[in-house]
């Protein structure tokens, strides 16, 4: 069976490199003011913390690189490395070391960075850049262990839409909202926001039946996986076409790979590999036999935590005992996930609006690079880029968790942070740091066609006043 995914499995693997290198290039330029030093979140709090919590457990706790060192210089170099070793990927050198050495830097990044990499992508690229590991042994079972994840991807994405009794969901409403409110909209979303409602409606239901129905296509008979394959692949790129969801729509349009097979790619891509172009196959009897168990017993533990997974997303109930300590640990090693992509939808965009002040009269307001801020500014492509902090800015007024971030990331702009003030689009205080920090809300909207029209606008907002969780903040010392 493995012969007939040789180029598929070549293929993913040169696609997953890409999206390394995407994803650790992305993080490069950002990860001094998340993590760094004076960052929001310093990776060394995290580690004290920990080390204070778990003794002589942090290792295992909490893993990552990072126990050696986790100054600036460390996460710079981390960031830097995974671009090297996702070029040696692309370019398929040192191929098994190098996807090691990712799923290592990547997952000690995720650990250190909380919250900024606990998305759902992240757990994503985890979780595949584990399995990439094992590709090139020659076996089906890896292969079924990636229709595996792309079913579970898609399946759970649909079942906590209908678990979650979002009134969104059950009405077929979600998409009247969802191109307005998303968190960060693309300039095509306005124009599918303002699409008929049967559209929308339609699009909603479809968006069901797709990620509940479809993913059982994927064990079914050739005919059947391949239309599984292409119905993804175009809700990916509709996906794509409206949204900036950074990395993880051109992961599962990858994944889809494997619902294929050599020949059916040589149809589209006529690729021939040369033998060394792909691992040798170890042709040693017992070592065969050998790595056969051991991935049987590796397929089985997923396969276990997978359902368990799907259990506690069906019946929010958690799992006691043994299996539920095992479920927790994948919180922090990723190697096999829940995921459940949006499964409530809000109907209010509400965004935030941060303006400091050195004396209490004057304030200067504080423009993010990428997030919506003034009325007339085109929603940006951002994508496959993924800004965290204009990312988490659009939870913080959703879920009382995001807060205690929200609030060091205020406290950083009044100690004046390089680091921090670099990820936003002004530098309001360049010289002198500011006393007082202000924070309104604002209920934004997109305009309408013919007030864009007559205004240039595309969008609209409303004043909603202080945001009381945190209406301000102020310099004691």
């Amino acid at each position: 069976m493995y012969r007939d995914y040789e180029l598929v499995s070549w293929l993913f693997l040169r696609l997953l490199g890409i999206i390394y290198l995407i994803a650790f290039a992305s993080l490069l330029v950002q990860v001094k003011g998340l993590a760094g030093e004076q960052g929001i979140i310093p990776a060394g709090l995290l580690l004290d913390y920990v080390t204070s919590e778990a003794g002589d457990e942090r290792f295992l706790a909490l893993p990552t690189v990072f126990w050696l060192a986790h100054n600036n210089l460390a996460l710079i170099a981390a960031c830097l490395y995974g671009c090297i070793v996702s070029l040696q990927i692309i370019f398929n050198r040192w191929l098994r070391p190098a996807l090691i050495i990712a799923f290592v830097l990547y997952l000690s990044l995720y650990n250190v960075c909380q919250p900024f990499l606990h998305f759902q992508w992240d757990g994503l690229l985890l979780e595949a850049g584990f399995l990439a590991i094992f590709l090139g042994t020659r076996s089906s079972i890896v292969i079924c262990l990636f229709r595996w994840l792309l079913f579970k991807l898609r399946f759970m994405s649909g079942l906590s839409k209908l678990t979650s009794g979002d009134p969104q969901w059950a009405g077929l409403t979600a998409l009247n909202t969802y191109f307005e409110v998303q968190p960060l909209p693309n300039p095509v979303a306005w124009y599918f926001h303002h699409l008929p409602e049967f559209v929308l409606r339609a699009g909603t239901a479809a968006t069901l039946v797709i990620e509940i129905l479809v993913p059982f296509m994927m064990f079914m008979p050739r005919p059947w996986r391949f239309a599984a394959a292409w119905i993804t692949i175009i809700w990916q790129l509709l996906i794509i076409l409206t949204s900036n969801h950074n990395w993880i729509n051109l992961l599962t349009i990858a994944l889809c790979l494997f619902l294929f097979d050599d020949r059916a790619v040589r149809r589209v891509l006529p690729i021939s590999l040369k033998p060394e172009q792909m691992a040798v196959a170890v042709r040693d009897g017992f070592v065969v036999r050998l790595r056969t168990a051991l991935l049987s017993m590796m397929a089985l533990f997923i396969l276990i935590v997978s359902l368990a997974q799907i259990w506690v997303l069906s019946t929010r109930i958690e799992v006691p005992g043994p299996l539920g300590k095992v479920l927790a640990y994948m919180d922090t090693y990723r190697v096999v996930n829940m995921y459940h992509v949006f499964p409530t939808m809000t109907t209010e965009r509400i965004e935030l609006e941060l303006s400091g002040s050195i004396d209490g009269k004057e304030w200067r307001t504080y423009r993010f690079r990428y997030k919506p801020g003034d009325l007339d500014e085109r929603p940006q492509l951002v994508m496959p880029h993924q800004p965290r902090l204009d990312w988490q800015m659009w939870f913080v007024t959703l879920r009382s968790k995001h807060l205690p971030w929200f609030e060091e990331f205020l406290y950083a702009l009044l100690d004046n942070s390089p680091h921090v003030k670099a990820l936003l689009a002004n530098d309001p205080f360049p010289d002198e740091a500011p006393r007082y920090i202000r924070v309104d809300a604002y209920k934004y909207t997109f305009t309408t066609p013919e007030q864009r029209e007559q205004t240039g606008n595309w969008w609209n907002r409303e004043a909603q006043g202080p945001f009381l969780p945190l209406p301000g903040v102020m310099r004691t010392e």
